[in-house]
């Protein structure tokens, strides 16, 4: 008797020591996973390249703003625009640009946190080596929330990745 628990004992060991290596995997997985999904395309009229949006909030009565997590691909950007009561922008995966008109782009990476200021003309985007993701969000100014302006021209971009 005393033999067959001891068995028991050991195999109900093993069974949790696989089971929590198991566990331990899936929990390192998810650490991985994708926040959010890649979402929506998002229209040439306002983006370079390939970005999609994935929206977290939409504004309502109780909230002036709107969240979206919004994934650039390699090469792809913003045109310049301005907000008129700012924006927040959360780097959460990649490298990436921001650049204010008439100031040097700067280099954004996962956990950047960008303020852009009320009616500051800007662009943000991936670089032309890596692909970035960020929240942005994005307050409303009555029904107002983003004036969209030029596209950001090849030789502006390309000279914002020479800083890389």
């Amino acid at each position: 008797m005393k033999k067959e628990l001891w068995i028991t004992t050991l195999f109900v060991f093993v069974i949790i020591a696989c089971n929590n290596g198991k566990n331990q995997e899936k929990m390192e997985n998810q650490d991985t996973a994708v926040l959010y999904p890649k979402g929506q395309k998002l229209p040439n009229n306002w983006f370079s390249g390939n970005a999609f949006i994935h929206p977290l909030l939409t504004k309502d009565k109780n909230n002036e703003f709107s969240i979206g997590s919004v994934t650039f691909e390699v090469d792809a950007r913003t045109h310049w625009h301005t907000h008129p009561k700012g924006q927040v922008l959360l780097v959460t995966e990649g490298i990436g640009l921001y650049q204010e008109k008439g100031k040097s782009a700067q280099i954004i990476k996962k956990g950047d946190v960008i303020v852009i200021p009320e009616n500051i003309e800007h662009w943000h985007g991936a670089t032309a080596n890596s692909s970035m993701k960020h929240i942005a969000i994005t307050n409303f100014k009555e029904e107002e929330q983003v004036t969209w302006l030029s596209p950001v021209l090849d030789s502006e971009f390309n000279t914002a990745n020479k800083q890389l």
